[in-house]
């Protein structure tokens, strides 16, 4: 941005409410907005020089979700070529110029302007041209959705973007946040299939499927679904076991292990009956794996009024949701990353469920809320 824009004191505003609380550098908030690294530094000054109620108003929920996206794995540092290929697939001098700008610090600007077959003179005109309202706030919704994105770990598309820039106080449209995100390359990842691994061949006895694929519930603590999955890493697998509240997809117990045995499944069931309480009369389904038809893991169940229910031979359907959540956790987290240790791994998966996944990541089955927010309304409903 020139020394010939104006911006308004809204704008000003949203650069410094990002610079306090995205944890992206200023550097590239300020890239984002099309302002020097100096002009913003200068706004912070202002603001606290008068007394300023930026910092102040950074409550404690944006305190949290900034903590959280410092933990989150940072994006790989893309090379010119990629970068390039990112505006030129735009029409327009004006691309150019972006590419041109968002690059002045790597490359120099003359050999810039030769390679992409613009003037130099042409470039600064542009820089120097002050940036209209609708622009500039392109420039805010861009810099939230960027820091959104990256949160997700680069999982949100458009409509959960849209309903999380909505949440947060910004006025934008649908088509508005699917055209910044494609513009400007941010594509959500895709999810692959996901492959079975309990074994069904025993002699344990077999529970009859009560839930029948009906995994409606009224209330927490009705339904549960449980199953076990597995993560590939250099040390070899690492087995994860979850218990899954139906009403509101929300992991309410998980553990992993290196060896597939029943206590892998019991450990996850201890964890969710620790944390939950539930009363007697709670439905509790899986698949007709060896861990969960076995004495000790029943015998828990009946202990605390839980009624057991299994999925049919061969049924996939049956225990679908419990799956649907391990086909976005591995395309999510685990498969864009080669695990060095099952240590890494796990730590991974216990910032992803319980910083992100259970308080943080919207569902679309959920009207775009969150598991934790979607328990909480429906307990100050009833």
């Amino acid at each position: 941005m020139g020394n010939g824009n104006r911006p308004t004191p809204e704008f000003r505003r949203e650069a410094v409410r990002l610079a306090l609380t995205s944890v992206r550098t200023r550097r590239e908030i300020a890239e984002d907005l099309g302002i020097g690294l100096s002009t913003l530094t200068r706004w912070l000054s202002r603001e606290r020089d008068a007394g300023g109620p930026v910092e102040a108003s950074v409550d404690l929920h944006a305190e949290l979700k900034r903590l959280r996206r410092e933990n989150a794995v940072l994006k790989q540092e893309r090379d010119i070529l990629k970068k390039a290929a990112a505006f030129f697939a735009k029409d327009g001098k004006s691309m150019s110029f972006a590419f041109i700008e968002a690059e002045k610090a790597s490359f120099p600007i003359r050999r810039m302007c030769h390679v992409l077959g613009v003037s130099q003179s042409g470039f600064f005109a542009w820089r120097d041209r002050p940036a209209c309202h609708r622009q500039q706030q392109d420039m805010i919704h861009l810099a939230h959705i960027r820091t959104a994105f990256e949160l997700s770990n680069g999982t949100y598309g458009s409509p959960r973007m849209h309903r999380d820039l909505v949440d947060e106080g910004l006025k934008i449209g649908r088509h508005r946040t699917a055209r910044l995100m494609r513009e400007n390359q941010l594509i959500a990842r895709q999810k692959r299939r996901f492959k079975r691994t309990t074994d069904s061949e025993h002699a344990w006895p077999v529970a009859p499927n009560l839930v029948a694929q009906d995994f409606a519930a009224d209330c927490p603590d009705r339904k549960w679904g449980a199953d076990i999955s597995y993560i590939w890493t250099a040390e070899g697998w690492l087995y994860l076991a979850i218990v899954l509240d139906l009403f509101s997809r929300r992991v309410v117990g998980w553990t992993t292990s290196d060896r597939l045995k029943r206590d892998l499944a019991i450990a996850a069931l201890r964890h969710a009956l620790a944390a939950r309480n539930p009363e007697p009369g709670l439905v509790h389904h899986s698949d007709r794996g060896s861990q969960y038809c076995s004495v000790d893991y029943q015998a828990r169940l009946r202990k605390r009024g839980i009624l057991i229910s299994m999925s049919g031979r061969g049924n996939c359907y049956d225990n679908s949701m419990v799956e649907t959540f391990f086909k976005t956790i591995k395309s999510e987290l685990i498969w864009p990353v080669a695990w060095k240790s099952r240590q890494q791994a796990e730590n991974a998966i216990a910032r992803y469920i319980d910083g992100f996944y259970n308080p943080v990541r919207r569902h679309s089955s959920l009207g775009f809320q969150s598991p934790i927010a979607f328990e909480r309304k429906a307990r100050e409903v009833s």
